[in-house]
């Protein structure tokens, strides 16, 4: 029987989700996976939802999987947290980001942001709650929350047989790589 392992990345416009699951595909093919990879980008570039999907194994025959069928969802933002909770297995891992990025109906006074999501979300699965924005911030940087969230998915995974830092420095472009590595391992690190 073939066994195949299924992640999904979530979150919105110009988090770096695309970029995460780019890192993640090229190590598992590097380890000798077959794997495929799908990307929705709902009106990412003004701040829609992006989701990703990444599928590997001994034989896999497509990236896309339906509800209830994620061993792990890595969240960029807490409502798409929310919004996508129902496709991780019941004994799936959620790494959620605790940040909130106002959709524009929120930022508008419309609604107000949901309170609670992170707590719903940890009453019902296995949780790695962490706030990669200030993470990425003390290392100088916003912009690689995505490496240090890819970090805590890596440890999620109990994937470490696989040269992530080698795979982060051959993906990401160089005047970039030192500071992605030091958000991947403080990502690894977070508890």
């Amino acid at each position: 029987m073939s066994i195949q392992k299924s992640v999904m990345l979530v979150g919105v416009g110009g988090q770096g989700a695309i970029l995460t699951a780019k890192i993640l595909t090229n190590g598992l093919i590097q380890a000798g996976y077959n794997v495929k990879m799908s990307e929705v980008h709902g009106m990412s570039q003004r701040g829609g939802s992006v989701t990703t999907q990444v599928r590997w194994g001994d034989k896999v025959y497509g990236p896309v999987f339906g509800e209830g069928e994620a061993d792990v969802m890595v969240a960029f933002e807490k409502m798409e947290a929310a919004r996508y909770i129902s496709y991780l297995k019941p004994d799936g891992i959620a790494v959620v980001n605790d940040y909130e990025m106002p959709s524009a109906v929120i930022a508008s006074g419309q609604c107000e942001y949901p309170e609670g999501i992170l707590e719903a979300i940890q009453d019902k699965f296995e949780t790695v709650a962490l706030n990669a924005g200030q993470i990425a911030i003390d290392l100088g940087s916003a912009k690689c929350m995505n490496v240090v969230l890819f970090g805590a998915l890596v440890k999620a995974l109990k994937m470490d047989e696989i040269n992530w830092e080698g795979v982060i420095e051959n993906t990401v472009p160089p005047k970039f790589r030192e500071l992605n590595l030091k958000a991947y391992r403080a990502g690894y690190a977070a508890d």
